[in-house]
């Protein structure tokens, strides 16, 4: 039985700049090993968000910035790696905060871990998904519509510790994707949970297949975090400046 702990976080649904800003807190907290490892669970209204590949070329954004406002849609520059992709409501969104060091120093080990995490979630509800040669995420073959990405990955590491991290689509819009070339790949689309089932899938059955899936591809014992999410936390002496 693993004896490393993992506290789970479900933050239920925040803007993604709050969340943005709680990761960099928390990612501080455990470089400095006053929290263990974290994994926050959460949705985010709609947004667009930039990788590190598309930040000084938006040729992947299709719609306008008035198009964007009209659809009540964000566009967020972020630290992460990869392009560009949408959140919204209705996918599972998964923040590791991992200390990765001793034992997991290998950046291509960790993005395979979060796929094989993918993975197994989706097999949970009776659905095939892979990985695709020289890409990131979780794919399903799609009777007459191809491979589509059923699960993003972008990630950030810092002095070996994760931020970042993947998005899950359960119940997504899937018209939000419309907006953007997801992931900066055009010839290949993007699914659901919902679309591949046909039928709605509840979000805290998708979370517990994370926590599950998660725990056990990482080796971590999983502990449930009450605590609410605070955008606007009180000063903590313990937190340097």
């Amino acid at each position: 039985m693993p004896d490393r702990p993992i506290e789970i976080r479900r933050l239920g649904t925040i803007k993604y700049a709050d969340a943005l800003d709680l990761q960099k807190r928390l990612v501080e907290e455990r470089k400095a090993g006053r929290i263990p490892d974290q994994l926050l669970l959460l949705e985010h209204p709609p947004v667009i968000t930039l990788g590190v590949r598309s930040k000084d070329d938006r040729a992947h954004v299709l719609a306008s910035p008035e198009e964007l406002e009209q659809e009540g849609v964000e566009l967020v520059e972020t630290g992460r790696g990869g392009d560009v992709t949408f959140h919204g409501p209705g996918q599972l969104v998964g923040y590791p905060i991992l200390d990765l060091r001793p034992d997991r120093l290998d950046v291509h080990r960790y993005v395979r871990d979060l796929e094989d995490v993918m993975i197994r979630m989706a097999a949970s509800f009776g659905v095939t998904a892979s990985r695709q040669p020289g890409l990131t995420g979780a794919w399903v073959d799609r009777p007459g519509a191809g491979t589509e990405k059923l699960a993003a990955i972008g990630v950030r590491i810092a002095r070996w510790i994760t931020s970042h991290g993947f998005a899950f689509n359960v119940n997504t819009d899937l018209a939000g994707f419309g907006l953007i070339v997801p992931c900066g790949i055009a010839d290949k689309g993007v699914t659901s949970l919902h679309r591949l089932l046909g039928r709605e899938v509840p979000m805290d059955e998708v979370a517990e297949a994370c926590v599950a899936a998660f725990s056990s591809v990482f080796d971590r014992l999983p502990v449930e975090n009450p605590t609410n999410f605070d955008p606007n936390p009180l000063p903590d002496a313990s937190i340097s400046a």
